[in-house]
């Protein structure tokens, strides 16, 4: 697959660009400059040929934090097919844009220069100026208005060759319009069928409060560097996400940005917050990032309720291991205390800098999925709630009996069992966590929720529980 890295100086519309092009706003915008951090990756289809499309921080002179921002992005620029230099035609050109074009020109990449902001024509006459930086693949654009963007997909599809990676069912539809028969569609959607039948990714958010070492546990999983790390409070604002192969799974996992008190969260953080949020929507196993260099804090317990919230799975990591502030039986008990309604999950301590537990982690997120993904058998499902209403008679309700006929898993990611009941309404919440807890320790179904839904036997299922 193609990739196209964006490179440019801060609030050039790099992040504007991206968003148009993959049409889904996944990268923050802002006027604030510095707004991107990490680089950041998606797909889109030029064409019928899908390629991988790059947003990276701003280039800048700067020390610390943004100087490692500037080298992620040029690194970015080196593993890519095409890079695309983005700068404000709405300026005069600037020394330091001129310097950077030419330096990634000479290491013979494909470029492209990109002259935003080129708003009306009269602008786009003053951007003329831009061609002294010596290239030919000049293209002028306003991603806010729309214009130029379609010359530059061209631009792009012609300097990439495209045209040989189109797919086979492209070429015949173009040049077949009309005179497909019935037999060759279907042969057509044979060669494309293995794609949409692929295994799916299992994705992972990584959550926890600013600084508690989420980057870094993304880069030791990764074994590379693949976001930034720094002492600044708050460096990831953008959820920043790759994938590893881990035996035969394809693991995605997604670094979100550090999470603070809601009067102590600053202009585009909010933007974040909204973006952890939609992570985890589409997470199947979420990992908890706990620093056990200080006690734990409220807004540790704030965070982890994102938890139940989208139904995830679960592991709890106790990170700067190095640094604990107890031993591990005291954090456990401090844990276990703060923390009940995830006494299900796994936890493990870790350490993001020597790389201690980081395999152990990879497999037990394997583990989780497993069992996320797990059917009880009915006939197994029905002999375990048997055994726990024999054991544990079902409370009355104000004298009249509560009964279960069966029980039935409907549905996994993550299990969903229903219990049909002649009175539905009366299983109380206390006894539907008791026989959660049975299945538990029946199935093992560590780091899971379990949700139990109580039905009336000819009515669709009216309440749920979950943990």
């Amino acid at each position: 697959m193609k990739t196209i890295a964006i490179l440019g100086k801060p609030n050039v519309g790099k992040s504007s660009l991206f968003n148009r092009l993959i049409k889904q706003q996944l990268a923050i915008t802002s006027n604030v400059s510095g707004t991107t951090r990490d680089v950041k990756k998606a797909r889109f289809e030029l064409s019928g040929v899908e390629v991988e499309i790059i947003d990276t921080g701003g280039l800048e002179k700067a020390q610390g934090l943004f100087a490692k921002v500037s080298e992620h992005s040029l690194q970015a620029a080196q593993e890519a097919d095409l890079v695309l230099y983005m700068v404000d035609g709405s300026m005069m050109p600037q020394d330091d844009d001129i310097a950077h074009f030419r330096k990634i020109q000479k290491s013979g990449k494909m470029l492209i220069l990109v002259v935003n902001k080129v708003d009306n024509d009269k602008i786009k006459l003053r951007a003329w100026d831009f061609a002294s930086f010596g290239t030919e693949s000049l293209c002028f654009i306003s991603v806010q208005h729309n214009r130029g963007i379609s010359i530059l997909l061209e631009e792009i599809f012609e300097m990439l060759h495209l045209a040989s990676e189109q797919p086979l069912s492209a070429h015949l539809r173009g040049e077949l319009a009309g005179e497909i028969d019935e037999s060759l569609e279907e042969f057509l959607a044979s060669i494309e069928s293995p794609m949409q039948s692929q295994q799916e990714c299992i994705a992972v958010g990584i959550i926890g409060r600013v600084n508690v070492g989420k980057s870094s546990i993304l880069n030791a999983l990764l074994g590379k560097e693949r976001s930034v790390v720094s002492e600044v409070a708050g460096t990831t604002i953008d959820p920043v996400d790759d994938e590893v192969q881990i035996e035969d799974k394809t693991l995605r996992f997604v670094d979100t940005a550090g999470i603070r008190r809601a009067s102590k969260i600053y202009g585009i953080e909010k933007f974040a917050l909204e973006r952890t949020n939609r992570v985890l929507a589409q997470s199947h196993i979420a990992i908890l990032v706990l620093d056990v260099s200080a006690p734990f804090v409220e807004l540790d317990e704030k965070i982890s309720s994102l938890i139940p919230k989208h139904r995830l799975g679960v592991i709890v990591v106790f990170n700067k291991w190095d640094k604990k502030y107890a031993d591990f039986k005291q954090i456990k008990a401090d844990f276990d205390k703060r923390f009940a309604f995830l006494s299900f999950a796994p936890t493990m301590s870790l350490s993001a800098l020597n790389g201690r537990n980081i395999h152990k982690l990879k497999q037990e997120v394997l583990k989780v999925y497993e069992r996320f993904c797990y059917r009880i058998p009915t006939s197994a499902l029905n002999d375990c709630i048997a055994q726990a209403t024999a054991r544990h008679q079902i409370p009355s309700d104000h004298g009249k009996l509560v009964k279960i006929y069966y029980a039935t898993q409907y549905a996994s990611k993550p299990p969903q069992i229903a219990l049909v009941s002649n009175r539905p309404q009366s299983l109380h919440f206390s006894y539907k966590r008791y026989l959660i807890n049975m299945l538990r320790k029946q199935f093992d179904f560590e780091g899971v929720p379990i949700l139990l839904s109580a039905k009336d036997k000819n009515a669709p299922k009216d309440e749920t529980t979950r943990e």
